[in-house]
This record gives C-alpha cells, sequence and structure tokens, in this order.
C-alpha cells in the first residue's frame, strides 16, 4: 500500500538527490544602506517630487492616541486588520518639492540634525542631491506648521539652509508659537518646542512672509487647517483641472485614523478641532476625488480616500498620481 504522504516525499527525495553541490560564492556584495527616498510626478503642468526625510517611531496605542484608550478592543480590531502589531511603528517624514516652471517650492523641510526624533531623520539634503536640486535652487519654503519635524531642517546649523529663499509661515500659526503667553502656559516638557520654532524662522527673518489663506506662490494656495496646531495649514496645489492637497499633519496614523478620524493624538493642541479639521478634509478628499499627500503616510504619501459608512479608505496610488 502507497501512502499518501510516501507518494509526495518520493520525487522531492529524489529531486534532492540529484541536486549538484552548492558552488562557493564567488562575491559577497557589501550591504548598499538605505536608498533615496525620491518620487517624481505631474500635477497638470507642474513636477511634483515627493523626497523623504527618514522615519521616526510612534506607538499606535493609547500613550499617543487617546481614543484607542478609551476603545481598547476597537484599537486591537483596527490594528489587526492593518496588520499592524503592537508597539512602535514606524511613521515616514516626507517633504514636497513643486515645481511650478517658474519657482521651486519646497513644502516643510524635515527634522534636520534633531536626530532625537529618529535615528534615520535628517535625510532632505542628500535626497534632494539625489534629485538633482541644490539647497540654493529652492526660490520658496512653506511650513504646514512649526513643530520640529517639519521646521527643523531650516537652519540646522544656525544658519539658512536655503540660503535663497522666501519662508511662508501661516500667520496664526507664527504669532501662537511665538507668543509668551502661550508658551508660559505649556507644560514645562513641550516648551522646548517654542525655542525650537523660533530658533528655526529667525535666520530667515529678512525674507519671512506670514500669509493668510489664499494662493502664496501662483497656483500654490494655503488653506487653514487647525487643531493640530493652532495654526496648522495644508498646501492645496492646482495647476489646469489638476488638484493636488499636501495636508501636513492632519492624520499621523493611517493604520488606525482612516478608520476613526475621531481618534485624534496627545500631540494636537486642541483634539475635538483635530478631529473635525481630519473628518472635513478626509470628506472634502473623498468627495471631490482629490491626489492627496500627507507628511507621515507611508513614502512617497500620495493617494486617494474613499468613504465606506463612517470611516475612510485610503488607496496609495502613485502609478495615476499623474
Amino acid at each position: 500500500m502507497i501512502r499518501r504522504r510516501s507518494l509526495l516525499a518520493a520525487p522531492v527525495a529524489a529531486a534532492a538527490t540529484a541536486l549538484p553541490p552548492m558552488a562557493p560564492s564567488l562575491a559577497r556584495a557589501p550591504l548598499a544602506g538605505p536608498s533615496s527616498a525620491i518620487y517624481r510626478f505631474k500635477v497638470g503642468a507642474f513636477e511634483v517630487t515627493a523626497l523623504g526625510d527618514g522615519t521616526l517611531t510612534l506607538p499606535a496605542d493609547a500613550s499617543v492616541f487617546p481614543g484607542a484608550g478609551r476603545e481598547p478592543e476597537a484599537a486591537a480590531r483596527i490594528l489587526a486588520q492593518n496588520a499592524v502589531g503592537p508597539g512602535p511603528t514606524p511613521v515616514w517624514v516626507n517633504t514636497y518639492l513643486v515645481n511650478t516652471g517658474d519657482r521651486l517650492v519646497l513644502v516643510d523641510t524635515g527634522a534636520g540634525t534633531l536626530q532625537a526624533f529618529g535615528p534615520t531623520l535628517g535625510q532632505l539634503p542628500r535626497n534632494l542631491a539625489a534629485a538633482g536640486v541644490t539647497l540654493g535652487a529652492i526660490d520658496v519654503v512653506i511650513l504646514t506648521h512649526l513643530h520640529p519635524d517639519h521646521e527643523a531642517g531650516l537652519a540646522p546649523d544656525g544658519s539658512p539652509a536655503f540660503p535663497n529663499a522666501e519662508l511662508v509661515v501661516h500667520a496664526p500659526e507664527h504669532a501662537f508659537w511665538t507668543n509668551d503667553g502661550a508658551m508660559s502656559r505649556t507644560p514645562a516638557d513641550f516648551r522646548p518646542f517654542f525655542t525650537m520654532a523660533r530658533e528655526a524662522v529667525a535666520p530667515y527673518a529678512a525674507r519671512l512672509r506670514l500669509a493668510q489663506p489664499g494662493e502664496v506662490v501662483p497656483g500654490l494656495f494655503l488653506e487653514s487647517a487647525p487643531g493640530h496646531t493652532p495654526g496648522h495649514a495644508a498646501v492645496r496645489v492646482s495647476s489646469g483641472d489638476a488638484q493636488f492637497l499636501i495636508w501636513g499633519d492632519a492624520l499621523h496614523a493611517a493604520a488606525l485614523q482612516f478608520d476613526r478620524p475621531d481618534w485624534s493624538m496627545a500631540f494636537d493642541t486642541d483634539q475635538a478641532q483635530s478631529a473635525a479639521t481630519r473628518r472635513r478634509l478626509l470628506d472634502m478628499a473623498a468627495q471631490d476625488r482629490l491626489l492627496i499627500a500627507a507628511m507621515h503616510l507611508p513614502f512617497p504619501g500620495i493617494g486617494r480616500v474613499g468613504r465606506r459608512g463612517d470611516a475612510y479608505t485610503y488607496v496609495p496610488e502613485p502609478w495615476q498620481a499623474g
């Protein structure tokens, strides 16, 4: 009697005996290290380049997302559905360069040499060089807000990293971080963020533009998106019929916040306002089928948003970004 197990094993055993002995390795290639994070696509007549600055880690749990702590079973289910395990997870830090044909505009500058946020951060200058762009070629820098992982690349050594660039900051955002009263009312462990914001912006004092919502560069519009910080802003890129919305830190954890947009993070200045802003942007993106980008979505951070009841879905679409 031939057993099924022996029938299956016979050809495998025969094949194994027929294999020639393994030849010695002819070469051992060194590990290449991290590769450049660069992705180019078109928005109408404009060219956009997504540039990675590295990654930081962020626990997707109650320590960072209080809503997850209030509903632990829901949080565990959502994370499992998205194949995210417990503990810290990598969070990308993305920036975006827009070439309008007349101007080179950089949206956010990454963390510079601020390694405390993550040992892989500070890659923007290297990736700009790999993309064929010098720091001196940048005409305008727009900041979505003044948190260190967005502004610390402005002047990592105290002098302007972008020597020819005008700096555009949403006026309410600048007013908050330069307000001594606001700083004094902030918990002590958060006050260094005020100092870092002021030090980053100071070298650009002669070229600083405090902007209101509206067109700040031909084809680029600043849009108020408060909550994460009081003056947090999104940037809309518009060329012909094509639209692209860079929404900064309106959303941090893709595995949680598309499913539960009401779950804000502990670092949001106003968690209720942040949730309202996030839902407004998600509704806009889903209804208008906007191409969106976020600074902390997996690189290149570009995709489209769908609606599923009270929740949303995110589909990365770099292959359709044009």
